[in-house]
């Protein structure tokens, strides 16, 4: 299991990036829409005032039992260990151990 530090520091990114997203996102699309060169520096340097984790590209995929970061399958929500656990236990509908 992940350490309590590093999932609660997750969520509160998730809290960042949520607060922030309509913000960032009216800020480029001004700089994307503006004329001028000096325009589009001023409108980068607010861009970039904003705080580093409410980016949505700092948040990091985690399993939502066991908080692991590696080995996540996006489809279930998942890491590779507690994924195998599940199927092996029934837990998972449609999902099989395969043998040939």
């Amino acid at each position: 299991m992940a350490k309590k530090s590093m999932r609660e520091r997750e969520e509160k990114r998730i809290k960042l990036v949520n607060k922030y997203n309509e913000q960032r996102n009216k800020l480029r699309n001004q700089i994307n829409t503006c004329g001028s060169f000096q325009e589009q520096l001023n409108l980068q340097e607010k861009l970039q005032k904003l705080p580093r984790n409410s980016s949505k590209t700092r948040l990091r995929n985690r399993c939502w039992l066991t908080g692991r970061s590696r080995g996540f399958y996006r489809d279930f929500g998942l890491s590779r260990h507690v994924l195998r656990e599940m199927a092996h236990e029934c837990l998972l509908p449609g999902i099989r151990k395969s043998s040939w």
